[in-house]
C-alpha cells in the first residue's frame, strides 16, 4: 500500500455512501500505489479502471481482475454495469429487500386494529397474531419500527 496520508475526510465520504473498498491492499495495480490521485479505497475509481485496462489498453480480464483485487466474474459483473448505467451502476446496490415486503399495508393495517381492540397488547402478541393471521413471521422490531413509521405519517 502507498506511504501516503490517509485522507480521513475522504475515507469516512467512502464510508458512508458506501464506495469504501473493503479490500484495498487486493489492488496491486502500480498506478495505485503511490498516487495522489488513484486511490486504492475508492471502489468505484478502482472497478472502473480495472474495465478500462481491458477496454482501452487491451490487458487480459484475468490480468487486470488480479491487480484490482477481484475475480473474473466481478470484473464482468463490473464491465456490464458501466455499460447499462454509466459510473452510478459501478456504486454498491443494497443488499436484501427494497420494501418492507413482510408488513404490507393488510398487515399492517391488521396490527392497527389488534392494538385498538386490545389495547397493552406486547409487540411480541402482535407478531404471532400476525404469523397466526398471515402466516407470515416478523420480529417484534420490525412492527414497532413500522409502527412509528405510519405515525410520523400522519402528522
Amino acid at each position: 500500500m502507498s506511504s501516503r496520508k490517509p485522507n480521513l475526510h475522504k475515507l469516512e465520504a467512502l464510508s458512508r455512501q458506501g464506495t469504501l473498498n473493503p479490500r484495498p491492499r487486493g489492488v496491486t495495480q502500480e498506478l495505485f500505489q503511490d498516487s495522489e490521485f488513484f486511490d486504492p479505497r475508492d471502489l468505484v475509481q478502482v472497478k472502473y479502471e480495472m474495465v478500462r485496462r481491458v477496454q482501452v489498453e487491451k490487458e487480459s480480464v484475468r490480468q487486470a481482475a488480479a491487480e484490482f483485487g477481484f475475480s473474473r466474474p466481478s470484473f464482468y459483473q463490473a464491465q456490464s454495469a458501466l455499460q447499462r448505467q454509466g459510473l452510478f451502476g459501478l456504486v454498491p446496490q443494497k443488499r436484501g429487500p427494497r420494501r418492507a415486503h413482510k408488513l404490507t399495508q393488510e398487515v399492517m393495517d391488521f396490527v392497527e386494529q389488534v392494538q385498538e381492540a386490545q389495547t397493552g397488547l406486547g409487540l411480541s402478541e402482535l407478531a404471532a397474531q400476525v404469523q397466526q393471521r398471515f402466516g407470515v413471521q416478523v420480529n417484534p422490531r420490525s412492527i414497532e419500527r413500522r409502527l412509528g413509521q405510519r405515525q410520523k405519517k400522519r402528522r
